[in-house]
């Protein structure tokens, strides 16, 4: 009997144990359920990923949600729901919670305090919001949490010291936020840490030595937009578990400790865009683990170290803008794993090492602009996966390795501005990955290779400008459907223009000047509706221009001056709206030129040399249409100095009319030191009708006019704010345009003065390119181009120096008495600027290039994380992405690359040239 009872206390027992179980299980889940409406209730779900959660089911089977046995909420997981709406307070009603991820929605507001009340909460992502505000000191209750994720959100204020009381945290990712002042010493007491991510805030002060404590740390992220002073601390090199450092891009300086070679583990280290200097310490050479180096955009100088001949896990080598001189060591040929190899602008000499691409891996080459001797290597391409190879800028020489017609992998090759000889090899243009070809400047001859079929599918840009080729042009020219870029000029092509060149329709600049053609201009080109520019100068070129030429509508330049065209110039072309500069010039045109429509713009000068045309500055017409009074001209035949007496003339002219406005006027130096006075759409005014009067200086008048003293103070503003070039005091004729020519002293003012002119007393039409942008960056800063930056410091190496061209840098540098601006257009500016005062006079653009570009100001972008419309008084703004981790930046080498940021407008309409004198 007591057995049997006692058995039956056990069961009522059990019993009793399980209906309150299941009571409280299902009290939970009902405290959850509440918890989750709430937090549905406060979001905005305009996509309905929140449908599921209703109160027809059991929240364990709601979209998101994770239970555990007891139907208990353990995770909450709404990454990428396109939610937007506070974080909801809501959540920290859930009482087991372990895991929630809000992650990639566009949830705003500050983090709110009550999360703190989940003390079972290990991991929590907030990152990819717009959050602002500050980090809640509550969140430091959270002692189970070992992730916390807070990445590109907008929270401010001062790195959160109360995270150090985690005890076991093991990931922190602070990054691309706007936090500010410097990083906790503190941060160096973590011993389980093994993720810590800074970078992309505005941090300064010094990198604390203390983080060489975190001895379990395996990703260290702490560069982007930072601005630190000092340099790296040597005792970063005691954290010897380190798989990733990068501190790319935040104003380090000195020299690279040695003791980073003690980070055995090390797969990544990122120093690019800083400041440092000094040798590359030959101890990185004991970084056996490493896979990725990138020492890019400093100042380091010496060679390549030999002790990298042991980096045998080498896949990408950075050390592209730096100092660094010597041989390039046959070494980096042995690499076996090499695939990224960029060196460019150095001071590399010698050749380049024979066994390169040998190892069958090698994907991207660029050795630009060096002074590099020798051939190319024959086994570039050995293992068939090579996509770019760039070396233009050298002293190259020898032939093009016939393997690289054979290189399927091949999309870029650019080989310009060396001594390469020999024909291009056969198979190039076939290549099914083929998109840019530059191949100018050397000593190629040959005929323009064979195609066969369609040829390269993929292909946008061919340059083979100043070479020594020859024969003529194929029809097969025509089956590159998707190219946008040909360039022929300067060579010794033969026969016609091929009329199947009319098939382009993506092609939006053509030049095949400086050649040996004939035949007619074919009207198929008419079809290339996409076509900006179209050079067919300096042929022998015959028969009448097509009408169908003006179906080109956007096309805003037009050479066909110095062949033997004959016939009248179709009125058609005066219907072109977009067609800003044309030159007709040393033909056999006859009749009256139009003066309607687009010729009303177009400079006298691009008519000379018809003796059979009439009309404005040519001459009355008889009754047979030609010009009366004046002599036949051979072809090409007028003398330099009646161009001179023309365009003489025409000055003249420009000074008489322009010489009541002038004295009214004011100059851009003048009103912009008139605090508040010129806003940002009057700068930016200035820019395009000062920029438009030097281009019809350079590229309207013959021979070019060059200024030679561009300023803000020779920028004159009438009463409208319209924009006058003046002061032609130092001006010159440049009489073989596109040539230097040497002074006998320098003339121009300080600050605005180019470098080559400084130093060989040589100018061409990019000297007044470089002052004209030293004017924009006087706009962009409104600062004066000397006297405010220290002594031998003028406004061009400041602008280098504060900013490397990224947005955030940019903004703090803007004139202060700016109101909002739009980000994009500033941004746009500023770049047109850099390139306007690139060092090397090749690399800058021509006048009418800086025209276009400024003409057409990019959109703003409209994506989530891309950069916001406007920037207010206080300068803030989104943070950017940072550098794809890959390091496949390509150079900026010349013209090509700035062309490539340009597209044609289809909107664009004419102006009229603004030249006062």
């Amino acid at each position: 009997m007591p057995m049997r009872l006692h058995l039956h206390l056990l069961v009522l027992l059990a019993t009793a144990a399980a209906v309150a179980g299941a009571a409280g299980g299902a009290a939970t889940a009902g405290a959850d359920a509440d918890a989750l409406l709430a937090a549905k209730a406060a979001l905005s779900d305009q996509a309905g990923a929140l449908a599921s959660w209703t109160n027809a089911t059991a929240p364990c089977a709601w979209s998101g949600v994770t239970c555990n046995a007891r139907a208990a909420v353990i995770g909450l997981d709404l990454s990428g729901r396109n939610l937007s709406g506070p974080v909801p307070a809501a959540l920290s009603g859930l009482a087991h919670l372990a895991r929630l991820d809000l992650a990639a929605n566009a949830l705003s507001g500050p983090i709110p305090a009550p999360l703190s009340r989940l003390q079972s909460l290990t991991h929590l992502n907030l990152s990819n919001n717009v959050l602002n505000g500050t980090f809640p000191p509550p969140l430091a209750r959270l002692r189970a949490l070992r992730v916390l994720d807070l990445y590109n959100n907008n929270l401010t204020g001062p790195l959160p010291l109360e995270v150090v009381a985690l005890p076991m945290l093991r990931h922190l990712h602070l990054g691309g936020n706007f936090f500010s002042g410097e990083i906790p010493p503190e941060y160096g007491r973590w011993r389980r840490l093994q993720y810590l991510a800074v970078s992309g805030n505005e941090l300064s002060g010094k990198i604390p030595p203390e983080l060489g404590c975190l001895t379990s740390l395996r990703e260290l992220y702490i560069g982007y937009y930072n601005s630190y002073s000092g340099g790296i601390p040597p005792e970063l090199g005691n954290m010897t578990d380190l798989v990733r450092l990068d501190a790319a891009n935040c104003g380090l300086s000195g020299e690279i400790p040695p003791e980073l070679g003690n980070l055995a583990n090390l797969d990544t280290l990122f120093l690019q865009v800083n400041g440092l200097a000094g040798a590359i310490p030959p101890e990185l050479g004991r970084l056996r683990s490493l896979s990725s180096l990138d020492l890019s955009n400093n100042a380091l100088t010496g060679e390549i170290p030999s002790t990298f001949a042991a980096l045998k896990n080498l896949t990408l080598l950075n050390l592209f803008r730096n100092k660094l001189r010597g041989s390039i060591p046959e070494l980096v040929g042995d690499l076996p794993s090499l695939e990224v190899l960029q060196l460019w602008e150095n001071n590399f000499t010698g050749g380049i090492p024979r066994r390169l691409g040998r190892n069958g891996r090698l994907q991207l080459v660029d050795l630009s602009s060096n002074r590099l001797t020798g051939t190319l290597p024959p086994e570039l391409c050995a293992g068939g996966k090579l996509e770019t190879l760039i070396a233009l800028g050298n002293f190259l020489f020898g032939s093009i390795p016939e393997s690289l017609g054979k290189c399927e992998a091949l999309s870029r090759i650019r080989l310009g501005e060396n001594y390469l000889n020999g024909s291009i090899p056969e198979g190039l243009f076939e290549l099914p990955n083929l998109t840019q070809v530059e191949l100018q400047d050397n000593l190629l001859s040959g005929g323009f290779p064979a195609v066969t079929g369609t040829g390269a599918p993929n292909l946008g840009a061919i340059t083979l400008s100043n070479n020594q080729l020859t024969g003529a042009l194929p029809a097969s020219i025509g089956n590159f459907s998707g190219l946008q870029k040909l360039l022929l000029d300067q060579n010794a092509f033969t026969g016609a223009v091929p009329p199947e060149i009319g098939r382009l329709q993506q092609l939006s600049k053509a030049d095949l000047s400086g050649n040996v053609l004939d035949g007619g201009v074919p009207p198929e080109i008419g079809k290339c509706r996409l076509l900006t520019f179209l050079d067919l100068s300096r042929n022998n070129l015959s028969g009448e221009i097509p009408p169908a030429i003006s179906g080109m509508r956007i096309l805003n330049y037009l050479n066909l001056s110095r062949n033997h065209l004959d016939g009248e110039i179709p009125a058609t072309i005066a219907a072109m709206q977009s067609l800003t500069a044309v030159d007709f010039s040393y033909n056999n045109l006859s009749g009256l030129v139009p003066a309607t429509g687009q010729f009303s713009y177009f400079n006298a000068t691009s008519f000379v040399g018809n003796p059979g045309l009439c009309g404005p500055y040519l001459g009355p017409c008889h009754s047979g249409g030609a010009r009366t009074g004046h002599g036949a001209h051979t072809h090409g035949g007028m003398s330099n100095t009646f161009k001179l007496l023309i365009v003489l003339g025409l000055l003249v002219c420009s000074i008489a009319f322009a010489a009541m406005a002038i004295l009214k006027a004011r100059s851009l130096k003048k009103a912009s030191e008139a605090r508040g006075h010129l806003h940002w759409d009057t700068r930016y005014k200035i820019a395009v009708e000062a920029a438009k009067g030097l281009s019809y200086l350079h590229h309207d008048c013959s021979p070019p006019i060059l200024h030679r003293d561009v300023k803000s103070n020779n920028i004159l503003l009438d009463s409208d704010f319209e924009a006058h070039v003046a002061d032609f005091g130092l001006a010159k004729f440049l009489l073989d345009s596109g040539a230097s020519q040497c002074m006998s002293a320098i003339a121009g003012s300080y600050g605005y003065i180019a470098p080559e002119y400084a130093y060989t007393l040589k100018v061409d039409e990019k000297s007044d390119v470089y002052s004209f942008g030293v004017v924009l960056l006087e706009l962009v800063t409104g600062k004066k181009p000397v006297g405010e930056f220290g002594d031998g410091v003028d406004i061009v190496q400041w602008v280098k120096t504060m900013t490397d061209a990224n947005k955030e840098q940019v903004i703090k540098i803007m004139d202060p008495r700016l109101s909002t601006v739009p980000v994009h257009e500033v941004m746009h500016v500023f770049y047109v600027a850099l390139l306007c005062v690139e060092e090397q006079s090749v690399q800058r653009p021509t006048m009418r290039e800086v025209v276009q570009m400024l003409s057409e100001l990019p959109k703003p972008a409209a994506r989530q994380g891309d950069e916001p419309p406007s920037v207010g008084d206080d300068g803030s703004a989104a943070p950017s992405d940072p550098p794809a981790a890959d390091g496949s930046v390509e150079a900026p080498h010349d013209e090509a690359t700035k062309e490539q940021q340009q597209q044609p407008s289809s909107q664009s309409s004419p102006t009229t040239d603004l030249i006062s004198m």
